[in-house]
């Protein structure tokens, strides 16, 4: 029944504790919903993440990463066995290689709490409040082989107020991202 709907297979790449594959997992059973979850990767093997996969009932696997060809290939092995169309990167801490963005060659997003292209890479809440900014927020965007740097599909801002700390400035931006991630994957499957 569910090929009937013509959702798109998404494959999650993760480290960690997964609460923007949580939102994704949620919005993904709504009706409105144009992609369906089918496989979470973690590179990392106590990502709470996995756990949360297994109990939705994903395939889910850990990878070990102290090889990055090995980790590309044995990925690249499960995404076309489970027929995955896009990779959503969510708080996966590792950049993928040019060869093996060739070799999905389908459209693989990230998600990075700040307003792009400000702060690449990581401590982007203590360089934003350091800095002295009056906002950061989230984006989504293409993946290329340079870090943070691909077409940007949809971004949101918040406030930084004198009171936040690098603590209460990532809850906000989680928030954010929450919100938008599932919004840029419609974006991107509707537009592109």
């Amino acid at each position: 029944m569910e090929k009937s709907l013509g959702r798109k297979k998404i494959a999650v790449f993760i480290s960690g504790r997964g609460s923007n594959l949580k939102s994704l997992l949620k919005y993904s059973k709504t009706k409105k919903s144009l992609f369906k979850i089918v496989l979470v990767i973690s590179n990392k093997s106590n990502a709470k993440g996995l756990e949360y996969a297994s109990k939705s009932k994903i395939k889910n696997f850990f990878i070990k990463y102290s090889n990055k060809k090995n980790f590309e290939k044995q990925s690249l092995k499960l995404l076309k066995k489970y027929k995955v169309d896009l990779i959503c990167l969510a708080g996966f801490m590792k950049i993928v290689s040019k060869n093996f963005i060739k070799r999905f060659s389908k459209p693989i997003i990230n998600i990075h709490p700040s307003l792009l292209p400000k702060y690449k890479g990581l401590d982007t809440h203590y360089r934003a409040i350091k800095n002295g900014d009056k906002f950061s927020g989230a984006t989504v965007h293409i993946v290329n082989e340079k870090m943070d740097s691909g077409k940007i599909i949809l971004q949101e801002k918040i406030k930084i107020l004198k009171s936040d700390t690098e603590k209460s400035l990532e809850k906000k931006v989680l928030k954010i991202e929450h919100r938008i991630y599932s919004k840029a994957i419609i974006k991107l499957l509707t537009t592109y």
